[in-house]
């Protein structure tokens, strides 16, 4: 399907090729009014129940419940808290009740309206009830449209850490509405806007280039702008995840910055004071210093990504945080529950330079454990 809506943003589709699994991404502006007639060829039966927060409910499930009602498509809704800590067994446990109540079947597709929380844990629910039922992705987020709603990871947090409990599980449709992102705050903006970033700086120094030109327009709500990065940054990922699903391989690469991220959030009790964006914008500071500590990458790159995130209004170092307590023994101690920790080693991803991002399962721990020092001191 192609659409022209009046802004002049064509839309988009990328393909996630994994076969019989295959499904399509859908990347525009005003996508949301038409969001039944792409839907319906991916219902079994023209019921669906809607999950979403108390945020996103008020600005856009009456749209959406609209648009499928027009299709000839019943609805349910289930209203969950916004918030990180939704993401948690007892709101998996509350969600799961729901949509047996609404009389979700085996073979029948539920929907995530909202950002990657939402995401998560409706894709974690669609992947246990009844073993496995259906889901599509409506993200509402800039950082749920390029990187929570592609790819099929799906979980919730534990005191432990950060997404320490759930499934891979693909949506049957991504739909990324582009006008979506005009309603989130300036925060939100921005915190989405460090997955896009990351993407350039995993592979694409073209991209990140780009950015440097065209970072602050996006920002300022420039649509077309918009819906091109969007694009850019999920088929990047698309075409990572159609060559390693379950992150056996290259697929690590796409932590670029989440292994410091992670340790930043579980640090700061997955509150509202850190975003996720937020502490992967830190992570990917602290990961090209990294590199540039272990003489793997030119002070001018690591200082470039620096000078970007300053630029565009985001974190860049622990300083930033104003957080008291964050200590080198701290972040190497959440690592350490990493999910990707191996044989005891920390995973992390590190770069030989912009758009050289490589996986790094040795780096030598008294190293790591001056730069941190050094940087949580600083």
């Amino acid at each position: 399907m192609t659409q022209v809506p009046k802004a002049g943003v064509k839309t988009q589709t990328i393909t996630v090729d994994l076969a019989a699994r295959h499904y399509d991404i859908h990347i525009g502006a005003g996508l949301l009014e038409s969001a039944g007639d792409f839907l319906a060829p991916v219902l079994n039966r023209p019921f669906t129940v809607i999950v979403t927060d108390d945020h996103v409910a008020p600005l856009h499930l009456h749209a959406l419940d609209a648009s499928l009602k027009s299709a000839g498509i019943t609805t349910g809704a289930v209203i969950l808290p916004a918030g990180e800590a939704t993401k948690s067994f007892h709101h998996l446990e509350r969600l799961v009740g729901d949509l047996l109540d609404l009389g979700v079947e085996r073979s029948d597709t539920v929907c995530a309206l909202g950002g990657g929380v939402i995401g998560d844990l409706t894709g974690f629910a669609a992947a246990i009830l009844r073993r496995g039922v259906h889901f599509a992705q409506i993200p509402t987020t800039l950082l749920a449209q390029v990187d929570s709603s592609i790819g099929g990871k799906t979980g919730i947090n534990t005191s432990q850490g950060k997404n320490l409990v759930g499934a891979f599980h693909q949506p049957r449709l991504v739909l990324s509405d582009v006008y979506l992102l005009d309603t989130l705050p300036l925060r939100d903006m921005l915190a989405g806007y460090a997955e896009i970033l990351k993407t350039a700086l995993i592979a694409d120094p073209a991209f990140f280039d780009w950015l440097e030109s065209n970072g602050p327009a996006l920002k300022s709500g420039d649509h077309e702008k918009r819906a091109f990065a969007v694009a850019r940054a999920a088929k990047a990922k698309a075409d990572i995840v159609a060559a390693d699903e379950r992150e056996q391989g290259a697929r690590a690469l796409l932590n670029l910055g989440h292994t410091f991220g992670h340790a930043l959030e579980a640090a700061t009790e997955f509150s509202d004071s850190l975003k996720h964006g937020e502490a992967v914008a830190i992570g990917l500071a602290l990961a090209f210093g990294l590199s540039h500590e272990m003489g793997l990458c030119a002070a001018q790159d690591a200082a470039r990504v620096i000078a970007h995130l300053q630029r565009m209004g985001l974190p860049s170092s622990l300083a930033d945080l104003n957080a008291q307590g964050i200590t080198a023994d701290t972040l190497i101690g959440h690592m350490a529950q990493d999910k990707k920790v191996v044989n005891g080693q920390t995973t992390f991803i590190l770069s030989r330079g912009i758009g050289k991002a490589f996986i790094c399962r040795n780096a030598p721990q008294d190293v790591l454990y001056d730069f941190l020092t050094k940087m949580t001191a600083a």
